[in-house]
């Protein structure tokens, strides 16, 4: 396969206005805390002195699975944790990563750089009429911050404002939107002492009364995306999903049930075309892009270095390595911009 041939099939799958994908790999590129550390800091920080009996056998079970090693997801699967403790443990997340969100966005105000993800908007919104779908199971606010770095209106599934309610998609009228549909949730949704879920504004600590609204990883997950404005959610990212026949996953490793079982289904059914770039492709993305089941893909990883790609094509029969970074979102888009 030709260098030409490479930009050719990447250009070809961005014409068809793709469906954004963002996995955590894309929030690792500004910092934010990967499951590993966010295991470290479980560990360190859940105070559980008030803790006794089952709960906190069940606790050190769990901690002693994330010391050994046992990724987080797994770890919430072989130990069922009590409320209490998943109430812990979803406040320990939010105090983590929250921060680190606040700190990109007060970043991007000292400089004048836009993030890769508002190029994409902004060259997406050339080709597409009305609005651009973006599906995450990030809980930071990066695609959000990217919307208003296009100058764009974004849809969460919330009206605006300093607190913001529930409501449609109908409820936001602009020429241009961008659907921010985040399937397990987001560091600005909160349940209130009145037991609705709300969005408020970059606070930076919990609110008195308040629970936030994400979803770890584990069996509660399941549980928890029965209930609104999630369940509502996931089915708007199914319906995207299902109307494109293209798709952009960033930094997305394919472990994701809520998202992964439509996205396999239209690519191997349908044959919808797929476009993955990552600084290492996970075992889950590796087995189903080159199993054979993906008719039309195109997946990059990093090389050795920063400066080379690993490119893995349907077009051809063996992976190729090049020289430049097209790994990354904003190399990537130096191939279709």
């Amino acid at each position: 396969m030709s260098e030409f041939d490479f930009y050719a099939q990447a250009q070809k799958y961005y014409q068809k206005s793709p469906v954004i994908i963002l996995g955590s790999g894309s929030s690792a590129a500004f910092g934010l805390s990967g499951m590993g550390e966010l295991s470290k800091h479980l560990v360190s920080t859940v105070d559980t002195s008030e803790l006794d009996g089952a709960e906190l056998e069940a606790w050190e079970r769990f901690k002693a699975l994330l010391v050994s090693g046992t990724d987080l997801e797994s770890a919430l699967h072989e130990v069922r944790l009590s409320e209490t403790l998943t109430d812990a443990v979803v406040s320990a997340t939010w105090e983590l990563l929250n921060p680190q969100d606040i700190g990109v966005f007060k970043s991007s105000l000292l400089g004048t750089d836009e993030f890769p993800l508002a190029t994409l908007i902004k060259g997406l919104f050339r080709s597409v009429a009305g609005q651009i779908d973006i599906v995450t199971t990030n809980y930071d606010r990066i695609a959000e911050y990217a919307a208003e770095q296009a100058g764009v209106h974004h849809y969460t599934g919330f009206t605006h404002g300093y607190r913001r309610l529930q409501a449609p998609p109908q409820s936001l009228r602009a020429e241009r939107v961008v659907n921010i549909l985040k399937v397990h949730g987001s560091l600005d949704w909160f349940t209130s002492p009145i037991g609705d879920v709300i969005g408020l504004n970059q606070v930076e600590t919990i609110p008195e009364g308040h629970k936030p609204q994400i979803v770890t990883p584990g069996i509660a997950k399941y549980m928890t995306t029965y209930h609104e404005p999630f369940r509502t959610i996931i089915q708007m990212a199914d319906n995207a999903i299902r109307n494109s026949d293209s798709y952009l996953c960033v930094g997305f490793g394919f472990n994701d049930e809520h998202i992964q079982e439509k996205l396999v289904e239209k690519c191997i059914r349908d044959g919808g075309c797929i476009t993955l770039v990552t600084w290492g492709l996970s075992d889950t993305a590796r087995d189903f892009l080159l199993s054979g089941r993906a008719k039309s893909f195109l997946a990059i990883e990093r090389g050795a270095h920063d400066n080379e790609s690993i490119i893995y094509s349907s077009e051809t029969d063996a992976p190729i390595t090049v020289d430049g970074d097209f790994w990354s979102l904003s190399g990537y888009l130096e191939l279709v911009l």
